[in-house]
């Protein structure tokens, strides 16, 4: 099932998938991945119209299975074949010294792997606010750019007062990667509305709450232990545990499924839909098993809906009694750095 109505022009030379392929789930906390049967999958996605892949230095294979992926399809279809992809990349150091030296050699390990000369997006993290190196290593990524070793710069887990700083200190970037969910809404608040403002995107993950927003969960028990078997169950259901607990979680998950029913669509689907209709998002981060599960014809169906007003409403009127994350965690990433 090839998909239609997915592409965004996210910059003005590079054109996505508004549904990206995340890689988190190859690191090692989601089960034994095969690397044949990976690569077999990738395939799989790129060839439905799922182009776009966001991964991570950090995420185990991710960066090499890119690579050898890209290897296949030229190895298949010819040089010309790797137009159609797209990999986002993440560098995530720990804080500590940030020379050019320092920075363009992880900058070139990531080329490396992933098999490319320069890369499309690099989205840089950090952990600690109080260590203002980040601005130096931003600076040398910034170089890095106009010496073509990085087509653009991005941001990942950067909170709205740091996003200033950065902007403030004339530093560049497209998009700034967060969590964003029916259940966690915290980037429309403050980061949505800053970023409208300076012409950078959003790219949001943990919209599908690590599978919980799906109708396997509708009408069960509260799950635990055994049964929050991989590491994105166990975050998102700590995450529905602060927003408002299981029981307002099921009439989220009645109301999304009423929705779904009337568009002929999924659960899923429509709590990505939602999140791809707010301001600044430019696209939706969905996890992908590779080789172990797919979801490529329901993911595509994301693109045949169109929420309306009432829709919205209704959901609204669920979210709308849940607790605000803003103010219980903290805004975009906090929850990495101060608990």
């Amino acid at each position: 099932m090839a998909i239609t109505g997915g592409a965004f022009a996210f910059t003005e030379d590079l054109n996505i998938c508004r549904l990206l392929n995340g890689l988190w789930q190859v690191s090692g906390a989601h089960g034994r991945i095969d690397p044949t049967a990976a690569i077999r999958s990738m395939v799989d996605y790129h060839d439905a119209g799922f182009t776009t892949w966001d991964l991570a230095d950090h995420y185990g294979p991710a960066e090499d299975f890119i690579g050898e992926f890209r290897r296949q399809l030229i190895s298949e279809r010819g040089e010309a074949a790797l137009a159609e992809v797209q990999a986002f990349t993440k560098w995530v150091p720990r804080p500590g010294p940030m020379t050019r030296e320092i920075v363009e050699n992880n900058v070139d390990i990531s080329l490396r792997r992933m098999g490319v000369d320069c890369l499309d997006l690099l989205q840089f993290h950090w952990w600690e606010y109080g260590d203002d190196r980040y601005l130096e290593a931003l600076g040398h990524l910034s170089d890095l750019r106009e010496a073509g070793k990085i087509r653009h710069l991005a941001l990942t887990n950067f909170d709205t007062e740091h996003l200033k700083v950065i902007v403030d200190n004339g530093i560049r970037v497209v998009s700034n990667q967060v969590q964003c969910s029916l259940v966690d809404m915290r980037p429309s608040q403050q980061m949505a509305p800053y970023c409208q403002e300076n012409g950078i995107y959003l790219l949001t993950y943990g919209t599908f709450c690590g599978g919980l927003l799906s109708a396997g969960y509708l009408g069960q028990s509260e799950p635990a232990g055994a049964a929050l078997d991989t590491a994105s169950l166990n975050k998102y259901k700590q995450m529905i545990s602060a927003w408002g607990g299981w029981a307002l979680f099921q009439e989220l998950l009645e109301c999304l499924n009423s929705i779904a029913d009337r568009h002929g669509a999924s659960i899923a689907n429509v709590a990505s839909r939602y999140i791809l209709d707010q301001p600044a998002v430019a696209g939706v981060i969905a996890g992908a098993r590779l080789g172990l599960s797919q979801h490529i014809e329901d993911n595509a169906r994301v693109f045949e809906v169109n929420l309306d007003s009432e829709d919205e409403a209704a959901i609204g009127a669920v979210t709308g009694r849940g607790r605000n994350l803003l103010e219980f965690i903290g805004d975009c990433g906090d929850e990495y750095r101060r608990r």
